[in-house]
């Protein structure tokens, strides 16, 4: 009799884990006839998105998925870390919040880790692009994903076609030879039209992001897990890249002795910047499109990949990655899975993306591509972008500026500075 109730039991495991798999990946997809997962009740998720955006798509959500009750509460993006830590500690937390990778790490012990016999590491892959790999641990999956915001590389049409440049530059290399043509100078020497924004930190707008990039297109993933741990990877060598250098290359845009010199510490943000049309390249995100658009609507630009490292074996940029993470505290677990499963299913992830002016994550959406002007470009590069586990953007927001201006200064050199910043890193990581 004990022999056949474990026998039972493995089969019930088997097959309930086989669904899990099947809805995750969206074979099954539950629509309506959700009840059959036991899924009912209300659930509560909260984000920053304005309400006047989700409630249209939670009102359709919702009628499609009768058997149980979405709600979505709007928190204030100033407030939604603290607001999120203290209902959690007290009890009073949603079931279900919004997540973006750099506040993955600080959340990991407060998210309900989904575990790969529900949601194979394969299923993954083989679902999201590369960017929801940000939220995947030893144990499992902190949040399923659902847009990514890739980095971008946004120019200047009207000062490439008066200097008779064809094409944006496709690999940093050419920048070398930009900047003298672009780079415009008044009698005294004074930069008054700029090629690009690099070298600084403080009016360089996503700086820390910019550098990331630049390290991760070497082949430098920044943060790595190893042994179920979190650790800095920043100062090691990978064999083919020395990180030092790259970030020579970065501080050397700034200085005055050098022919790549483009920007300054007298320059206002680099957003404005090119806004005033005083930049020709600006590096920033695809959700940056419409403020772009708003600040200078007579503005000529259009925008192009991230540049790449010249014969790299693959294409990285950048980009911010939200997902759902469900509370490990929640009250009703298997609706939150559910509804979550069913977001990223289901056509709520495409319009959710597209309200956002951002790409989605899961690959079949990407092949429905819209037809403007921009976002072909944006969802071309969602299948290469990539984030890494920031564990406190303020935190590392300041290392990462320590690391150019101690460069700039010469207090350090470039190698020394990122062993600095990769120690200080790895301090963050402990919990």
């Amino acid at each position: 009799m004990k022999g056949n109730f474990q026998i039972i039991i493995l089969i019930v495991f088997i097959i309930a884990a086989v669904f899990g798999v099947l809805v995750f990946s969206g074979m099954i997809p539950l629509g309506s006839q959700s009840s059959s997962t036991g899924a009912q009740g209300t659930v509560v998720l909260w984000g920053t998105e304005k309400s006047t955006v989700m409630f249209p798509l939670i009102e359709s959500f919702n009628q499609a998925n009768t058997s149980f009750v979405l709600k979505y509460e709007e928190k204030s993006p100033d407030t939604f870390d603290s607001d999120l830590l203290e209902a959690l500690a007290s009890g009073t937390g949603p079931d279900m919040f919004f997540i973006s990778d750099d506040l993955a790490f600080k959340y990991s012990n407060k998210i309900y880790t989904i575990p790969y016999a529900s949601f194979p590491l394969n299923t993954f892959k083989n679902s999201f692009v590369g960017a929801g790999e940000v939220f995947l641990t030893s144990n499992g999956v902190l949040a399923l994903p659902l847009t990514v915001d890739p980095m971008m590389m946004y120019y200047n049409r009207s000062m490439l076609d008066a200097n008779s440049i064809a094409n944006p530059p496709a690999y940093w290399d050419e920048f070398t030879n930009l900047v003298p043509v672009l780079t415009k100078k008044d009698d005294k020497g004074l930069i008054t039209k700029s090629t690009v924004a690099m070298g600084q930190f403080s009016n360089v707008l996503h700086a820390k992001d910019l550098l990331a990039t630049l390290f991760m297109q070497a082949g430098n993933p920044i943060i790595t897990e190893k042994d179920s741990s979190f650790i800095s990877v920043l100062g090691d060598s990978n064999g083919k890249y020395d990180l030092g250098s790259i970030l020579n290359y970065y501080t050397d845009f700034s200085d005055p002795l050098k022919d790549v010199y483009s920007w300054n510490k007298s320059f206002s943000n680099s957003q404005d910047a090119f806004s005033k049309e005083d930049l020709a390249f600006y590096f920033g995100y695809a959700s940056e499109l419409q403020s772009l658009i708003d600040k200078n609507p007579n503005q000529n630009f259009l925008v192009a990949p991230m540049p790449q490292i010249r014969n790299s074996t693959f294409k990285l940029t950048s980009g911010h990655t939200t997902g759902i993470a469900i509370s490990a505290f929640s009250k009703n677990l298997n609706t939150a899975l559910t509804a979550a499963s069913l977001m990223t299913n289901g056509d709520f992830a495409g319009k959710f993306a597209t309200s956002l002016g951002v790409a989605p994550v899961r690959r079949d959406l990407l092949k429905v591509i819209p037809t403007d002007s921009y976002s072909p470009t944006f969802y071309s590069s969602a299948f290469f972008a990539r984030g890494w586990l920031d564990p406190s953007p303020k935190d590392t927001d300041n290392i990462f500026q320590g690391m150019v201006e101690k460069v700039l200064s010469n207090s350090m050199s470039p190698a020394s500075s990122v062993t600095d910043a990769s120690a200080k890193l790895g301090l963050l990581l402990i919990k």
